[in-house]
């Protein structure tokens, strides 16, 4: 059971920050955290999977503090997140044996850290004076601390 609240984390990882969410889970498929063996995810077990998608994840994190950035609300950013998140649950759900499940989680957690995520942080903002920058940051930091927390939890 607990493999599925997993599941859902790493999805809301992926509401807050796309690209964090696969990049922590390739890393730990690349280290052997997360057996993908025979999976249709076994690519994240390739040297060239974290990279790409830290990479990724890096340019995400400068490009959000950017306010030409659309909003994590429009249809292809939002789609973006929940596709991510579905991905990542399902690696995190293949580790218990249940990848659907963990599919299904993931793009749950992806929508409620998507919504979750704009109201915090559009609440905060709005306490702290109209100050982004701060709780960017601070969202980055919580994004990137609970993936990390997640795909060390699984192994």
């Amino acid at each position: 059971m607990f493999i599925y609240i997993l599941a859902l984390l790493i999805g809301v990882v992926a509401g807050l920050r796309a690209m964090t969410a696969p990049a922590a889970v390739a890393w730990a498929a690349y280290l052997g955290w997360i057996n993908l063996d025979g999976s249709w995810l076994s690519f994240l077990s390739h040297w060239l999977a974290p990279l790409i998608l830290t990479l990724l994840a890096i340019a995400e994190l400068i490009t959000d503090q950017l306010p030409s950035t659309p909003s994590r609300k429009v249809p292809v950013q939002f789609a973006t997140r929940v596709f991510m998140g579905a991905v990542c649950g399902a690696a995190i759900g293949f580790t218990g044996g249940a990848w659907v499940i963990g599919l299904i989680a993931g793009a749950i957690g992806a929508v409620i850290g998507t919504l979750g995520g704009y109201e915090a942080r559009k609440r905060l903002v709005a306490a702290t004076g109209g100050k982004d920058l701060p709780i960017a940051l601070i969202e980055d930091g919580i994004a990137i601390a609970v993936a990390l927390w997640v795909v060390a939890y699984v192994t």
